[in-house]
This record gives structure tokens, C-alpha cells and sequence, in this order.
């Protein structure tokens, strides 16, 4: 057991001492041989068997990967299976690789071939649809809802089919001036899945693209396979961009139906989902312009109306009616005011008069009328008060005497006391 890796090693080629080619292709058709039989699944994307040969060649590709492997069988075998193998179908090989030393390649020769039935197709597809549902990918929340009217519309499809042909048809009938942008793919068989999701991309990425739509005719269960594809579901899943599916017949339900955002029963249907109808909304249009005439006329009856109302009622209809009655209101309520000012004016002034006769009979004016005067004396100030007794006026004092007609200016000369018959002398100067 320890001699084994010793060896090995003192076997191991070196830049002096190379192994040759046989020896290294030898070492690899060993390790490869180890492997064994093995069973596997793939889908067929070509079979070669050419008349006069016992061998035929399968090119079995991986329906989720872009991987495929080559596999041989005696033509009997192939001739064994029932229904007869073709391309697309999904079959399960028990197969051993072999290592061609001669030519360096590498092939897996199969022992036996099973078809893969409908049954356990459409078993496979219920475990997916289960899968996909509890992840929340058939939800109806994460349904986009289709724009009104799509300035672009991709379309992926088979090319030159019948169902590109319905989708564009009925569109265009419906709403002449949409645009399509159409990707023509394998809509069967094993290349059908990665070019429908690198057409899906490309579209999804397509500034003047709205919605998506992937159309393909009826069909049995194999054809309908692509569309219930994880990878395919997935990617429509992560499309930013409302998707419509368009697969089959009615009776037809692949998984793509529960994951995009609308299902359409037939691609016919599609082409009627994607846009409106021209005509339908031109009528829809016509039918609100005159129900927006109606509406506007009506409303402009009703104002009318209003308006004759409000015009007929009596402020409207003499405006300066209560205008004329409202200055004769005030016209007579200025002459009672007039009067009424007039008559305390006129006591007022009755009033006045009384009391200016009263004053001007107790004044010292009417006093002096009479030969009174009053004199005031001048003092050293030069202030002048009334002179009130003899002893307020001494000799050469100036006195001021003051008479109804004027005033006259005095000097005392002598003073005498009031004695009952001696008088009080002054000289009057001018």
C-alpha cells in the first residue's frame, strides 16, 4: 500500500523526463473508465444514425444549462424505443463514458434508453408550480397592470408563424399605429428556453418597449415544455416590464400562464389585450364630448334661469327705486335736522342776548354812562391799580381816571380826608 505513492511519485513526469501523449491519454481513459455506469437526463438536440452503420450518435443537452454531452448506442437500441426518439425529447440514459485513446475524446456509450412519459412530465411540472407558488411568484400583488396604450410592444415567437401573424393582425387592426419590435425564437426543443430569456433581456432593456408578449401556437405537452421551464419563469419574474403570455390553445396552461402579468388564452387574445381599439375609443371619445355638450349646456340653462330670477326680482328690476326712496328719507331727515338746529340756535341765541343786556346792566360800562369814572393810580412799578381810598394816593402820584368815552391821566396835588364837606383835588394833565 506504501509502495503505491513512492512509486507514483518517482513516475511523475518532469521537464528532463515528459510522459509521452499515450501515457498521459492512457492515465485519463483509467480514471474516466473508474466512473462507471450512470444514469442521466437530458433532452435531445440531435440524433445521427446513417443508413449501413451500427452505431448511432446522440447530442443530449441539459434542459437548464447550456451543457450538452455526446452519446453513442448501437442503432438497435435506438431502434428499440417506442415512440420514436426526435428531436426535443426528454429521455433518461444509463451510459458509461469512454476515453478514445486514438483520438483523445470522449464519449458517454449508452445501454439503455427510457422516454420520459407524460406522466412524470407533468408530475415535475406540479412539484415546480408548488415551488414557485410558496416563493410568491404567482402572487397577485406582483401582477404590473398593461399601459393603456404601449408606445412599443415586443413580441417573442416562432418565426414566420402562425401566432406572430395573429398577435400583429389583431393589433394593428385594433390600434394602426403601434409598434412592434419581434424577436423570432425557438419556441420547441431544447434551444427554446435560452433564446426566448435572451430575447426577454434584450427587450426588457429596450427603452422603447412597454410590454412584452410571448405568443406561440397549441400543441402537446413536450412542444409546450420550454414555457414551463424554471429558468424561463424566473427570468419573467425579474422582467421590470408587464409580460403577456400567449401560449396555446384555452385548454393549454404552461407555467409561464401563472407567472406573468397577463394570460391570454390565444395569441388572438393577446393582440386584443395589448392596445385599444381605435374605433371603440373614438366612440367613447364622441360619447363624452357629448355628454361634456350636455352637461355645459345644461349648466349654462340653469344659470340662465338663475339669472332671470335674481333680474325679475324688485331690487333688480327698478334698481333706483330704493334709491329715490332713500334720498327723499334723508332729504327730510336734513330738514328736521335743519330745523331742529335752527330752533336751539335761535334759543341759544335768545339765551345769550338776556345775559349779555344782564351783564351789560350790572358792568361797570353802564356805570360809568352815568358820570361814574374809575381811577387807578400808578405805582412806582409802573402797574396800575384801582385807587380805592385817599390813602392809596399820595401828593404827585399819577392817577389814570377812566370814563365811558376814554381815559385821562391826573397828578395829586393835595390829599384831604373825607370830612363830609371837603374834597379830594387833583390836576388833570393832558
Amino acid at each position: 500500500m506504501t509502495a503505491e505513492p513512492a512509486q507514483v511519485d518517482r513516475e511523475r513526469p518532469t521537464p528532463d523526463r515528459p510522459w509521452p501523449v499515450r501515457t498521459v491519454a492512457r492515465k485519463i481513459a483509467d480514471w474516466i473508465h473508474r466512473l462507471g455506469h450512470v444514469w442521466m437526463e437530458g433532452q435531445i438536440t440531435q440524433i445521427t444514425a446513417r443508413p449501413g452503420t451500427r452505431t448511432a450518435f446522440l447530442t443530449l443537452r441539459d434542459p437548464a444549462a447550456d451543457v450538452s454531452l455526446t452519446v453513442t448506442c448501437p442503432v438497435g437500441l435506438l431502434d428499440e424505443v417506442q415512440p420514436p426518439l426526435r428531436d426535443g425529447a426528454r429521455i433518461v440514459v444509463q451510459a458509461r463514458p469512454n476515453f478514445f485513446v486514438n483520438r483523445g475524446t470522449i464519449s458517454m456509450r449508452a445501454t439503455e434508453i427510457r422516454t420520459v412519459g407524460i406522466g412524470e412530465l407533468l408530475a415535475r411540472i406540479e412539484r415546480l408550480r408548488r415551488l414557485l407558488a410558496a416563493e410568491g411568484l404567482f402572487a397577485p400583488e406582483r401582477k404590473r397592470p398593461l399601459p393603456f396604450l404601449p408606445k412599443g410592444v415586443g413580441l417573442i415567437t416562432g418565426r414566420a408563424s402562425a401566432a406572430e401573424r395573429d398577435v400583429l393582425a389583431n393589433a394593428h387592426a385594433r390600434w394602426p399605429a403601434v409598434r412592434f419590435t419581434v424577436y423570432n425564437t425557438a419556441v420547441q426543443g431544447p434551444m427554446a428556453v435560452p433564446q426566448i430569456v435572451r430575447a426577454l433581456q434584450e427587450l426588457d432593456a429596450d427603452p422603447d418597449v412597454d410590454v412584452i408578449v410571448i405568443a406561440r401556437g397549441g400543441g402537446s405537452v413536450e412542444d409546450l415544455l420550454p414555457f414551463s421551464d424554471e429558468r424561463l419563469c424566473r427570468e419573467v419574474a425579474r422582467t421590470r416590464k408587464p409580460v403577456v403570455s400567449a401560449i396555446g390553445h384555452e385548454p393549454d396552461s404552461p407555467l409561464l400562464d401563472l407567472v406573468a402579468d397577463v394570460r391570454c388564452s390565444t395569441p388572438t387574445d393577446a393582440g386584443k389585450r395589448i392596445v385599444p381599439d381605435v374605433a371603440v375609443e373614438a366612440e367613447r371619445v364622441a360619447e363624452l364630448r357629448q355628454r361634456c355638450r350636455r352637461a355645459l349646456r345644461g349648466w349654462v340653462e340653469t344659470q340662465c334661469e338663475w339669472l332671470a330670477q335674481i333680474r325679475s326680482r324688485p331690487v333688480l328690476a327698478d334698481p333706483y327705486g330704493p334709491l329715490d326712496r332713500r334720498a327723499d328719507e334723508i332729504r327730510l331727515a336734513r330738514e328736521r335736522v335743519r330745523r331742529a338746529v335752527l330752533t336751539a340756535l335761535s334759543a341759544e341765541q335768545a339765551k345769550l342776548a338776556t345775559a349779555r343786556g344782564r351783564l351789560a346792566a350790572l358792568g361797570p360800562a353802564a356805570t360809568m354812562a352815568r358820570g361814574y369814572a374809575v381811577v387807578q393810580v400808578r405805582r412806582p412799578d409802573g402797574s396800575l391799580t384801582v385807587l380805592r381810598s385817599v390813602e392809596d394816593a399820595a401828593v404827585g402820584a399819577e392817577l389814570r381816571v377812566r370814563l365811558a368815552d376814554g381815559a385821562v391821566h391826573a397828578v395829586v396835588d393835595t390829599v384831604t380826608p373825607d370830612t363830609g364837606d371837603s374834597e379830594s383835588s387833583a390836576r388833570i394833565e393832558p
